[in-house]
Parts: structure tokens; C-alpha cells; sequence
């Protein structure tokens, strides 16, 4: 076999690059008000419409990378990334800027799961597949942390489409790479892809999705988010029943009886519902209230992404010493005390007081994420490590665009509760998020402007205090269920043991 470290090396980039890509539209996000006139909800559709295609078709993707190939899908999907990376570098205005979005999510639910079970097959002892993944976790976090830096420099220097061009030269090191160096693997006996099952799929997430968002935006009382949120749940319960009827399912449902399965999935869930929230709100309070440049909100967000790589790293190092489950709760915990820490930020900012705890959150979600997709890996059989990748990203994405759309919907909330435009002061666009203040304040006067921007901050910073608030109670409670859920699960999973249990 090629060299694994090899295979783990541009597993690792094709990661880093969909992470990184996420990141660079945060800071990008401002830009996009003024120079495309996006409204309010057409913003939260350009953050959220490529986590929602993603999650939508991860586990289709994943099925057919167990049927033609990991490494043959890899390649492909590398191939459609970059180029629906320039498509949404020179989009014209928002609506195209949206779609081009959905196509790279597209893209990207082709490579999620294939890197993940290209690692699976790769290494098959439990220490060194343990460590693979927390690299893998790791490039993931780094991602994150680097995106809004490289995102910082291009946005001080080019237009806002300069922070998806860089997606294309990342994107060729991995076809050219991955061909060279990639083994190809596959399920043998995997059968044919069931139609019924990818349209149930699809459907059913994306319905669920949309009934979720628009609750959070506009209320549930509406006709659309009653229709869409019945539909989509009865779609996915029409789909899990149809796995249990056949032979090869997408989704081997028999793995959510095993409890570090589920436990793992739904921990990484809520844990990514939290942090990809406060991510976004953090790129706004950093740009929007601080004044600082995309540049300088990037470098100040950078340790805690790369600190959550040192995280992946370690966690292996302390699963002997107290457990799967200590790792995943403590790792949690440190994040809900950084939280509680965030609930106190204001219109001023000591940013060393800030910085050790940006590097205790980002070492817990790396203990977390590293030691939960090691658990879902190794409880699946190797010829299904595609479905079972999916499962977990699928787990993952979804959380990170629920995140955005609920906790978001908390944040604005609470800002037009206590947003008071002062007296004579126009303020019709600020009523609707902190961005669209900014709209309105270019257009005014500088004393208006001053007062108008000097209300939304603190109505902001209000809003950001809630909404870390209720992310640190959320990660408490969710540490608490890891403590629990993920008990008694073998400190070191040997290779298949779960899985034929």
C-alpha cells in the first residue's frame, strides 16, 4: 500500500480547504451589503445555503463513494469545488451569489465523507487510526482559524470574490496529489444505489432544514414552516423505514443501537450547533462594534482555531488517562466556561484577557470532535466507512447551519428588543441586524451616524450576551450527556469489534 501518511497528508488539505472555506465568507459577509445591496435574509441564505446542500446529500455521497470509489469521488468532487469556486468569486448579485453556493455544497458532500473513509481504510490499527483522525480533526480546525485571516488579507486588498479564487490552486494540489497517491477502495458487495432512499434523503433534510430556519426567522405559525417541518420529518421517518427493508441501505440504522455511535453523532451535533453560531457573531462583533479590519478580526480569532488542532492532536494522548467519555466532557466543559466568559464582552475589548480563553475553547472542541468521529469510525464496518463518515458530517453540518439559523434568529432578536434609535435619527434599516445599521449610517450625517451605530452596538452586544449565554448552558448539558452517553466505551476500539457486536 502507498504510504499512509501520504494518504492522511491531502486528506487533510481537501479538509482544510472546505473549513477555510466557510471561515472566509464571515468576514466577507459586511462587504456583501453594500456591494451587492444583500438584504438581512438574503445574508443568512448566502451562510446558510452551503451547509444545507452539503448536509442534504452527504449521505448519498458517501453511499456512492462505498460504490465507485473513495478515491475516484475525491477527485471528482475536487474537480466540481473548483469550479463552482469561480462561478461564486464573480457572481453579479446575491441571487446568483446563493446558487452558486448550493453548488458548492454540492461539491463538498462528495469530499467530506471520502476523506474520512479513506483514513478509515487506510489505517486499520486503533492507536494510529485514533491519531489520523485527530490530525484530521485538527487540519479541520485549522481551517477555521486560517480562513478568517487569509480572508482578512484578501478582503484589504482585492473585492470579496478573492476569498473563493483561493479554493482553485488548494483544489488542483489535491487532484494531482490524491491521484498519485491515493489508494482506491470500495465497497464489493455494495449493490446498487437505492433512488427512492437518495430522493427520501434529500428531501427530508432539506424540508426539516427550511421549516427549522424560517421558524427562527419569521415564527412557526406560518403556513410554509408548518408544511415544510410535517413533511420533512414524515420524509425522513418513511426513509428509515425503507433501510430496514433492504439489503444494502444508505444508513445501516442497526448502528444507532450502538450507544457510542448515537452519543458520539448527536454530541458532535449540538456541540457544532453552538460553536458555528458564535463564530459568525464573533466576526461581526470583532468588525461591526470594534471597528477592526477584516485582517485584524482574522489574526484575532486565529488562536483559538489553532488551537483546536492542538486539541485533535492530544486528545489521543488522553484517552488512556481518563477515558473517551472524560476526553469528550472535558472538552466541552472547557467550551462552556469560555462561553460563560464571552456573555461578559462589551463595546471595549482587552484583547489578552480574551486570548486565553479563545485557547481553552479551541483545545475543547478539539478534544471533542477528535474522540467522537474516531468513535462513529470505528464502530462501522471498513466497507461502509463512506455511509458512516456521512452520518457524522451529515451530524456536522447540519448542526453548524442550524447554528447559524436559530441561534442567529436569538442574537437578532434580542438586538431589535433593545435597539433604541435615537429621536430624529432615521432608522428603518437598522431595525433589521447590526449590517443593516451600518447601510443606513453611510447615508446619514456624522453626528446621526454616530448616535444611530452607537445604539445597534449596544443593542448587539445585548443580543451577544444572551446568545452566550444560552450557548454555555447548551455545552454544560451536552458534556453532561457525553459523560453519560459515551460511558464504558473501550478506551482503545480494535478493529471491528462494534461492529459486530
Amino acid at each position: 500500500m502507498r504510504n499512509k501518511w501520504s494518504c492522511l497528508a491531502i486528506a487533510c488539505l481537501a479538509t482544510l480547504l472546505l473549513s477555510l472555506d466557510l471561515t472566509v465568507l464571515h468576514l466577507a459577509l459586511p462587504r456583501l451589503v453594500t456591494d451587492l445591496g444583500a438584504s438581512s435574509t438574503q445574508l443568512l441564505w448566502i451562510g446558510d445555503i452551503y451547509g444545507f446542500a452539503l448536509a442534504g446529500l452527504l449521505i448519498t455521497m458517501g453511499n456512492l463513494g462505498d460504490r465507485i470509489g473513495r478515491k475516484r469521488l475525491l477527485l471528482i468532487g475536487a474537480a466540481a469545488f473548483g469550479a463552482a469556486s469561480v462561478v461564486t468569486a464573480y457572481a453579479p448579485n446575491a441571487e446568483l451569489l446563493i446558487a452558486a453556493r448550493a453548488l458548492l455544497g454540492v461539491a463538498g458532500a462528495t469530499i467530506m465523507p471520502s476523506t474520512l473513509s479513506i483514513i478509515r481504510n487506510v489505517f486499520t490499527e486503533p492507536g494510529e487510526r485514533t491519531m489520523a483522525v485527530g490530525i484530521w480533526s485538527g487540519m479541520s480546525a485549522a481551517g477555521f482559524a486560517v480562513g478568517p485571516v487569509v480572508g482578512g488579507l484578501l478582503l484589504d486588498h482585492f473585492w470579496w470574490g478573492s476569498v473563493f479564487l483561493i479554493n482553485v490552486p488548494i483544489m488542483l494540489l489535491v487532484l494531482a496529489g490524491g491521484a498519485l497517491v491515493l489508494p482506491e477502495s470500495r465497497n464489493p458487495d455494495a449493490g446498487r444505489l437505492d433512488l427512492a432512499s437518495v430522493v427520501l434523503s434529500f428531501a427530508g433534510v432539506v424540508s426539516v432544514v427550511y421549516a427549522i430556519k424560517e421558524a427562527a426567522h419569521k415564527g412557526i405559525e406560518h403556513a410554509d414552516v408548518l408544511v415544510a417541518g410535517v413533511a420533512g420529518v414524515a420524509l425522513l421517518a418513511l426513509f428509515g423505514w425503507r433501510q430496514t427493508r433492504l439489503a444494502e441501505p444508505l444508513i445501516d440504522v442497526r448502528l444507532f443501537a450502538r450507544r457510542a455511535f448515537t452519543a458520539s453523532i448527536v454530541t458532535n451535533l449540538l456541540a457544532i450547533f453552538a460553536m458555528s453560531a458564535m463564530m459568525l457573531m464573533f466576526a461581526w462583533y470583532l468588525q461591526l462594534v470594534l471597528g477592526w479590519s477584516p485582517l485584524q478580526a482574522g489574526l484575532a480569532q486565529l488562536p483559538g482555531g489553532l488551537s483546536g488542532a492542538i486539541g485533535g492532536v492530544l486528545a489521543a494522548q488522553l484517552i488512556p488517562r481518563i477515558g473517551r467519555n472524560g476526553v469528550v466532557a472535558l472538552g466541552l466543559a472547557m467550551n462552556a466556561g469560555s462561553f460563560l466568559y464571552y456573555s461578559t464582552l462589551g463595546i471595549e475589548l482587552n484583547y489578552l484577557t480574551l486570548l486565553p480563553v479563545m485557547v481553552i475553547g479551541g483545545v475543547g472542541i478539539g478534544f471533542a470532535f477528535t474522540v467522537n468521529n474516531d468513535n462513529v469510525l470505528a464502530t462501522a464496518p471498513r466497507q461502509r466507512a463512506g455511509a458512516a463518515a456521512a452520518v457524522s458530517e451529515t451530524a456536522f453540518e447540519l448542526g453548524g447551519a442550524l447554528g447559524i439559523a436559530i441561534l442567529g434568529s436569538v442574537l437578532n432578536s434580542a438586538y431589535r428588543a433593545n435597539l433604541v434609535v435615537p429621536a430624529g435619527v432615521p432608522g428603518e434599516g437598522a431595525r433589521e441586524s447590526i449590517a443593516g445599521a451600518v447601510g443606513t449610517a453611510a447615508e446619514l450625517p456624522a453626528e446621526q451616524a454616530g448616535q444611530l451605530m452607537r445604539a445597534a452596538q449596544t443593542a448587539f452586544i445585548d443580543g451577544l450576551q444572551v446568545t452566550a449565554l444560552v450557548t454555555a448552558a447548551l455545552l454544560a448539558v451536552v458534556a453532561l450527556l457525553a459523560l453519560v452517553g459515551l460511558r464504558g466505551v473501550p478506551k482503545e476500539i480494535p478493529e471491528e469489534v462494534l461492529a459486530r457486536a
